[in-house]
């Protein structure tokens, strides 16, 4: 009982994260500026998922819980989307949420509900969460490309790393205790990518990115420095599960 409060308190501290930085500061200008809000949205549906798995699961009341968190806190960021992004990424972000937090969501709850049962519920819904994780592990491993092509961590945040290693490993250990496979797998990737980014750092801390840039490559490698700034949120989902 001690081993599962400890990883529960811990789990929770990673929820507080550089992205709160970045929406205390779309709260008060008004405006999301260049932020996509696609990351938060995805985010929001795999805390939902997660939630929905935790009550599912018997004895998953953590999972739930510290999901739960990642559900209020990207329903914030959402929130702040709809009301101060330019009417063009406002009407976007509504019908991504629409979508996906709404009719996906409310798909895989009704299919699960109705049609299957049993552990086979648990399971089907595990397959599901784990996925959805696999798949916006997508950014760490751009970020540790551009790294590597640029010979310079300028453009991977440093706490997204470390967050990422953090919640990984916390959460497989325990998944481990737990024997739970889909934590394990989801939580697993993003604790060897959150270690090998953090070895990257070390490797590149000191080194400046190369100046024989051409201007396309450039103009990528900036636009990844933007995806970086938005992908903060993975810390969450990744700190939410």
């Amino acid at each position: 009982m001690n081993v599962l409060l400890t990883i529960y308190l811990t789990s929770i501290f990673p929820s507080v994260h550089p992205s709160s930085k970045t929406f205390s500061r779309i709260a008060r200008s008004r405006s999301t500026e260049d932020f996509e809000s696609a990351p938060y949205v995805v985010t929001l549906l795999s805390s939902s998922l997660w939630v929905y798995y935790g009550i599912t699961k018997p004895g998953g009341l953590l999972v739930a819980t510290v999901s739960g968190v990642g559900v209020v806190m990207e329903a914030v960021y959402v929130t702040l989307f709809l009301l101060f992004a330019t009417p063009q990424l406002r009407a976007k972000t509504a019908v991504l949420v629409a979508a996906l937090d709404v009719g996906f969501l409310g798909a895989v709850v009704l299919v699960t509900s109705l049609a299957v049962h049993g552990s086979l519920r648990v399971m089907v819904i595990g397959v599901i969460c784990a996925c959805l994780n696999v798949f916006v592990y997508r950014s760490p491993l751009a970020a540790m490309k551009t790294v590597v092509t640029t010979k310079s961590v300028e453009y991977m945040s440093f706490f997204l790393s470390f967050f990422l290693f953090l919640k990984g490993g916390i959460w497989t250990v325990y998944a481990i205790l737990d024997k739970d496979i889909f934590l394990g797998t989801a939580n697993g990737i993003g604790f060897i990518l959150g270690s090998i980014q953090l070895i990257l750092y070390l490797i590149y801390m000191n080194a400046k990115a190369s100046k024989q840039l051409g201007d396309s490559q450039e103009e990528e490698w900036q636009h990844q420095r933007l995806i970086n700034s938005n992908c903060e949120h993975e810390a969450d989902e990744e700190a939410h599960i």
